[in-house]
């Protein structure tokens, strides 16, 4: 049954190093609209720029996105792992530039910081520094939020996006009906993946057939996938992680055995959906 609803915009601002929060962020507050969205009469809407900016000449980009997305924005949700982004003339990045003029306006803002761990060789560690510069400068201003896997964000913002849209002035309307305060749990929990597994579904899901075979023979085991031999030695140790691995992956739903004795899995469309949000 169809119902009239206030739409709120609630822009993502993040680096490129957390795409699997950025799908995590949409994927909550497309489960918000649909548990909350027609006894609350709100709907909350995810932007970002590359959704939601079209070509334009005549100035930086970072003030074109500023006018096309952040002017309309409503709620910003900022997440930072390793990166802070690329300068701007009066920022130590875009997506800085885009929390701080969402502040200074007095639209609320969500900020959410990883400590989940990384090679330091992938890193850049200007970019380390100046993260760290803006984090110590967000202290003295507020509460941020830390987390330190996948599943932990997502619960810890599904938890607090009910908190922010039953609480805020900025989401309460004339026709608003009474609000409850209990706090929902999310429906689709993100699984714990070892290691191995995290690896053998990403690996899978960049395979062309989204297959993983599982092969036992005189010289070792093999589970091959993308072409592959993900198991590095035949040394039993190593070949019983790969294989739990694969145990989980099939335990959660996120590959099917396709019936040939064990030997030969594909991923399944939710399989695909959370290696989407695997960042290795």
């Amino acid at each position: 049954m169809s119902y009239t609803a206030t739409t709120f915009n609630v822009m993502i601002a993040s680096p490129g190093d957390v795409a699997s929060e950025r799908a995590i962020v949409r994927d909550v507050v497309y489960e918000w609209n649909a548990v909350h969205s027609s006894t609350r009469k709100l709907v909350l809407l995810p932007i970002g720029w590359e959704s939601h900016s079209s070509p334009e000449m005549g100035a930086s980009a970072q003030e074109i996105i500023n006018h096309q997305v952040l002017a309309k924005c409503d709620l910003l949700v900022g997440v930072f792992w390793t990166r802070i982004g690329t300068p701007t003339e009066q920022h130590l990045s875009g997506t800085v530039e885009e929390i701080e003029k969402h502040i200074s306006v007095g639209k609320p803002a969500m900020l959410y910081f990883s400590s989940q761990p990384v090679a330091l060789d992938t890193v850049d560690l200007e970019q380390i520094q100046r993260l760290k510069k803006f984090k110590e400068s967000c202290q003295a201003r507020g509460l941020y939020e830390s987390y330190d896997s996948h599943s932990d964000f997502k619960d810890k913002f599904y938890r607090h996006l009910q908190l922010k849209v039953n609480e805020h002035p900025l989401f309460q309307t004339a026709d608003t009906p009474a609000i409850s305060q209990e706090i929902v749990e999310s429906r689709n929990q993100l699984p714990e993946l070892s290691p191995e597994a995290r690896v053998l579904l990403k690996e899978a899901s960049q395979d062309s057939g989204g297959t993983i075979i599982h092969a036992r023979y005189i010289g070792g085991t093999a589970i091959q996938t993308n072409g592959k031999n993900l198991i590095p030695s035949d040394e039993r140790r190593e070949v019983a992680k790969w294989e739990y691995a694969l145990e989980q992956l099939i335990s959660n739903g996120l590959v099917v055995d396709r019936g040939y004795k064990g030997e030969v899995f594909e991923i399944t469309n939710l399989g695909y959906q959370i290696a989407d949000m695997i960042a290795l």
